[in-house]
């Protein structure tokens, strides 16, 4: 926020023109419980030099609205890590 510049307003611009196009579109959740409450869950996890060839870390993330995955991602760090295995 504090060193704008020209291709953060365009991204910006792009972002909200795919979401003005898209609003007609969208899912549906069915309440999961009796009691009308709806349910969101989210999981991370990563590891250390979990790579035995490469040696790079992996780091993830799971979301979950009442028992449906609405959002993931996982990831292989760039950089080794400065151990010795």
């Amino acid at each position: 926020m504090n060193y704008q510049r020209k291709y953060h307003l365009t991204a910006a611009k792009r972002i909200l023109r795919y979401v003005k196009g898209t609003l007609k579109f969208g899912l549906i959740f069915l309440v999961a419980n009796n009691e009308g409450e709806a349910e969101l869950e989210g999981y991370s996890d990563s590891d250390w030099c979990g790579d035995r060839i490469d040696r790079r870390n992996t780091y993830g993330y799971l979301f979950k609205f009442n028992g449906a995955a609405i959002s993931w991602c996982t990831k292989k760090r760039p950089v080794t890590c400065s151990i010795l295995m």
